[in-house]
């Protein structure tokens, strides 16, 4: 992946795998002047997330703007329906193509890798329609082999686990709200902080169904009173254990 004829880029950077992978590729390549990471602020990303990505920025020095993703004024992203993302994502990276104009830089990156060629992702339509670049996608990069590479460059990401927005827990057609965001970020924070890092909670008003990986469903359920506990408190009068597992893209299986 050759970034240098470039010269200068905007990189949007949520501390993920992905775009960790490549905003560290284009500060090697492209020096520390010519590279600016824009993250947007948002209830659909996990605090503990947010955080990570702020100590990437720091340790490593690089040029960094957070921007608030005002996902709530987006109407169709409320709504929930089937093309929410198409609507998140264009109004987020619109606001990241004004900050890149508005610093001299003529190309926005983002870390959608070949794997996501997999999935239904209406948001790449957005990226398609704002000249949005994606560079392992274009370079043919799965998420695999950027976990691989990540790993030989020492990056601290190089083994952690997918995130997706906390949104793609509520099925679509239910209403997104702040409340139902945060006791979502709560369950699966209480998740990862019993030992189960690659986790999703999906959201069906008083249920909560948990999937993770296959290997670890028997695991979950040494921890079964706890977890009824906590999702208890959280509001959640039932808790369900999805013994397919987890799998990418589980919510749009019904599409």
């Amino acid at each position: 992946m050759n970034l240098k004829p470039l010269k200068k880029v905007c990189i949007a950077f949520s501390g993920g795998v992905d775009s960790t992978y490549l905003l560290y590729m284009a500060y090697q390549q492209l020096g520390r002047e010519n590279v600016l990471a824009v993250t947007a602020t948002s209830s659909m990303c996990p605090e503990r997330e947010f955080k990570e990505a702020l100590e990437f920025i720091k340790k490593n020095n690089i040029k960094h703007i957070t921007v608030a993703a005002d996902e709530y004024n987006i109407k169709e992203f409320v709504e929930n329906g089937k093309d929410r993302c198409y609507y998140c994502k264009k109004a987020i990276f619109s606001k990241i193509k004004e900050i890149a104009n508005q610093n001299g830089i003529e190309y926005v990156l983002d870390g959608s890798n070949k794997d996501d060629d997999g999935d239904y992702r209406p948001g790449m339509k957005a990226l398609a329609e704002l000249n949005i670049l994606s560079p392992l996608k274009q370079a043919g990069l799965t998420k695999q082999q950027i976990r691989d590479f990540s790993k030989i460059e020492n990056l601290p990401t190089w083994d952690k686990p997918a995130m997706a927005c906390l949104a793609s827990r509520i099925p679509y057609g239910k209403e997104i709200t702040k409340e139902k965001l945060a006791k979502i970020e709560q369950a699966e924070n209480f998740m990862a902080d019993i030992g189960f890092k690659h986790v999703r909670v999906r959201y069906y008003d008083e249920l909560a169904k948990i999937e993770v990986p296959a290997q670890n469903i028997e695991e979950v359920l040494k921890y079964k009173q706890e977890i009824v506990n906590r999702f208890g408190e959280l509001g959640f009068k039932s808790v369900a254990l999805d013994l397919k597992g987890y799998r990418m893209g589980s919510m749009n299986e019904v599409l």
